[in-house]
């Protein structure tokens, strides 16, 4: 059984999230938006941030028990796409995982792009969803499940920052600054995920929780 870690929750989502890496998605989405409406866009995707958050935190569990799906077996593949990830941000992309190509392009012909794609897959993806789940889990009592929505509220908040600066933020940090925190998420991400899958197989196998 594994605790709450209130830090650790919040830097491993504030990782999958990465408002900083989806700056120059956010741009290149809204370039023929007015700043209004740049800024409408921006409140909308954070706010759906704070919502896919506190939904999963909510109903998650529940929901994939329905499927007979195991937290431990959740917790194993989540920290397998938790990796792919990873090693996406690693090499300064954003993963097929969160986003592609098609969607881009489908994006472009969008009124609308504050929740699709921009924060749902692009802000919060499956990783985000699989680890927020797994993470509910280890909840248990209730200011623990508020902590854990207060999580997604404050990253809520970062990403609303972030996407109301991009213009300033892009132009100081540059594409190679922006790269280079992404890089930095990367490797956290890969350790966090290596510890998910580690830590669900030794919740799942008897034989390697002994060992442990």
């Amino acid at each position: 059984m594994h605790g709450f870690d209130l830090i650790k929750t919040f830097l491993s989502l504030l990782a999958l999230v990465n408002p900083l890496g989806a700056i120059p998605f956010f741009i290149s989405l809204t370039v023929s938006q007015t700043r209004a409406e740049r800024r409408a866009t921006a409140r909308v995707a954070s706010l759906s941030v704070v919502l896919v958050i506190a939904f999963t935190t909510l109903i998650g569990e529940r929901f994939i028990g329905f499927f007979g799906i195991s937290v431990e077996a959740f917790q194993v593949g989540g920290g397998v796409i938790m990796l792919l990830m990873a090693i996406s941000m690693i090499n300064a992309q954003v993963g097929g995982t969160k986003h592609t190509a098609e969607e881009s392009i489908e994006a472009e012909g969008k009124e609308s792009i504050a929740v699709v794609p921009l924060a749902i897959p692009l802000l919060t993806g499956p990783g985000t969803i699989s680890t927020v789940i797994v993470y509910a889990d280890r909840v248990h009592v209730w200011w623990q499940t508020l902590a854990l929505i207060g999580c997604g509220i404050g990253i809520g908040a970062l990403t609303l920052i972030a996407l109301s600066l991009a213009d300033p933020i892009s132009r100081v940090l540059g594409r190679t600054g922006i790269n280079i925190a992404t890089r930095l998420m990367g490797l956290l991400l890969a350790a966090l995920a290596v510890e998910f899958i580690i830590g669900g197989l030794v919740d799942m196998i008897p034989a390697l929780k002994h060992a442990a």
